[in-house]
């Protein structure tokens, strides 16, 4: 159904910011961009790959496993920003900068890397706000320690800046979970600043 009603504000040549929920949105949501747009590089920000083969078909943490199996995205210009879990490091596709080196690196040297990945091509945006740390997003299901400040998130979301963004979305914030709405806030500001940059590369809004 969600692939459905994606498919139909598409095709009336709208875009999409979309806010989750369960990460799992993000595949039907992908598969929806997919027939517009065709094979896309994805800018995964999360605390896990969401690789995983072993979990279910519908899984939150299985979508980027079946999007390249798919061929919906190109894992060789995909690049994921702030993963602190185990993955197979001998057959993951993606590029990764974890967390602790996101760190130690400046918002603009990881804008480079970005770039350098995924080029022109068409580009799919998924913020998962577990790769914030858990004192900058405590309201989530699945939170680990050693994360990205909301600053240096925002800041690398700005440097995306002329890319060719196509889709974006913003999930797994937990309202139950969440503390003076800390997380709430960050998921919308992130919203805001990934909106903000895809207007100005349609040329909706001046730098």
């Amino acid at each position: 159904r969600l692939e459905g009603f994606a498919t139909r504000i598409l095709d009336s040549d709208k875009a999409l910011l979309s806010f989750g929920g369960d990460h799992f949105v993000t595949l039907p949501l992908l598969r929806a961009h997919y027939k517009k747009y065709g094979k896309m590089a994805l800018l995964h920000f999360d605390a896990h790959t969401d690789t995983y083969s072993q979990g279910s078909k519908y899984d939150h943490g299985t979508m980027f496993y079946h999007a390249p199996n798919e061929g919906i995205i190109a894992a060789e210009n995909s690049i994921q920003v702030g993963i602190r879990t185990e993955y197979n490091t001998a057959d993951h596709a993606f590029k990764v900068i974890d967390a602790a080196t996101a760190n130690d690196l400046t918002a603009d040297q990881i804008v480079e890397q970005i770039k350098q990945r995924v080029g022109d091509m068409p580009l799919y945006v998924t913020f998962d706000i577990d790769c914030l740390d858990p004192a900058y997003a405590p309201g989530t299901g699945t939170p680990v320690c050693g994360g990205l400040t909301s600053d240096k998130a925002m800041k690398i979301i700005r440097g995306l800046r002329g890319m060719n963004i196509v889709g974006m979305d913003v999930v797994e914030v937990a309202p139950a979970y969440d503390s003076a709405d800390i997380t709430a806030l960050a998921g919308a500001t992130l919203g805001l600043e990934l909106l903000h940059v895809w207007a100005e590369g349609k040329g909706f809004v001046k730098a």
